[in-house]
Order: C-alpha cells, then structure tokens, then sequence
C-alpha cells in the first residue's frame, strides 16, 4: 500500500461570485489524480453558495435571546445572532423545544439530542469570526446539498472520490458530504489535525494523496 500525504492548497479568497467545483478544478486539478480523495472546508462550499447572512440583517427575538443562553460559550449558538440565524433557517418553536429537551436529556446522562432534533443547521453553524475574512463578520450556514457538491467535484477532477468536511483545531472532524463509495468515517479521521486553513493561510482546500488504495487496505 502506497503512504498516503496530505497536501493543503493555497487559493484566494472564495467567494459567493466563485463556483466551488471550478475553482477546485483550478487551484488543484494538477495535483490530482484517480487515486486521491480530494477535501473542501464546509464553510467555504457554503460560502460559494452564498449561504451566510450579515448580523445586522437579523431580527433579534427575545426567544432566541433566551435560548442562546443555555448553549456553551464556545458555541457557535451562544450569541443571539447566531441563534437566531438558526430559528429564521428551522422554525424558533423547533429550536426551542430541541433545547429543552437536549436540556433535561442532558440531566440523565443522554447527549446529542439538541444537534438532532434541532434541524440540519443546527450543527453546521459558523458564527462570527468562525470562518475567513471577511465574512469571519457573517454568519455562515451549512453547505446545501453537499453529497452532490462532493460527487461534482470528483467527476470534474477525475479524482477518487471528495469529501466536504467540517474540521477544527479541537481534533473534531465530521464528514457533511461524501460522493459515491468512499468511507467518510474513515477519510474523516486522516483530518483530526486539521489540514485546512480558512484564514490567513487560505487552504480551505487539501489532497489526500493514495487514498484509494489506503480504502481498499482497510476493507
């Protein structure tokens, strides 16, 4: 079995004007080929798609404001903008009641039950400065559709396979979207120590080199 490297890519800052499979394609079709699994940063697919809003443009209720307080503060839910972007994005009355009972699940030892009940943003949130300037001064939700983002951007590249993940400097990778036959838990787990680099570095892109045969060994 071939080793496998982890080669971040350097772009410019994407935006909502830029198209998330061609700029993939441009910034590092080169360095791809059909034995590689290609990985894009969820906040910056989301981006491309213009899936973020400006604090200002939100609504504060008093709903939210009370609810935002209940989440940790190193939550992307702890501040009322980010709770609201949440309510405005899956109904206030379904994030609340998701609150209280994650709340008294909590109580008896059961966790989880707020980011599953709570609608599909409610884990997917960036709040401010969560992601890359500028828009660390927005609001950035989940991508949409991120299965076919992922599928996309493996047909124009050749590659493997792709993967749209959510990865932070806390060793916590998720997978958000996989194109067809690749093992999400297991590419998600190369991730941990965070490859990508939204900010200054702007890698929000990165190439597990091998990775098909990598797959394949581990059955």
């Amino acid at each position: 079995m071939a080793d496998i490297e982890i080669i971040p890519i350097p772009t410019r800052i994407l935006t909502e004007k830029d198209d998330i499979v061609e700029s993939i394609s441009k910034y590092a079709g080169d360095k791809i080929t059909e034995n590689d699994l290609v990985c894009v940063a969820e906040s910056v697919v989301a981006i491309t798609q213009g899936q973020f809003v400006r604090p200002e443009e939100l609504k504060i209720s008093s709903l939210a404001a009370l609810c935002c307080r209940f989440i940790p503060d190193y939550g992307s839910l702890a501040s009322p903008h980010g709770m609201q972007a949440l309510m405005d994005r899956e109904g206030e009355w379904r994030v609340a009641f998701a609150l209280f009972c994650g709340f008294l699940a909590r109580l008896i030892g059961i966790r989880g039950l707020f980011y599953k009940w709570g609608g599909e943003q409610a884990a997917l949130i960036d709040d401010v400065t969560g992601t890359m300037p500028p828009f660390d001064k927005c609001i950035v939700y989940g991508p949409d559709k991120p299965d076919e983002v992922a599928e996309s951007i493996k047909k124009k590249t050749g590659a493997f396979a792709a993967m749209v993940a959510d990865v932070n400097d806390l060793k916590r990778s998720r997978v958000v979207g996989v194109s067809r036959g690749l093992n999400g838990e297991l590419a998600s787990n190369l991730l941990l120590d965070n490859p990508f680099g939204n900010a200054s570095q702007k890698t929000p892109i990165c190439v597990i080199k091998n990775y098909k045969a990598y797959q394949e060994a581990k059955g």
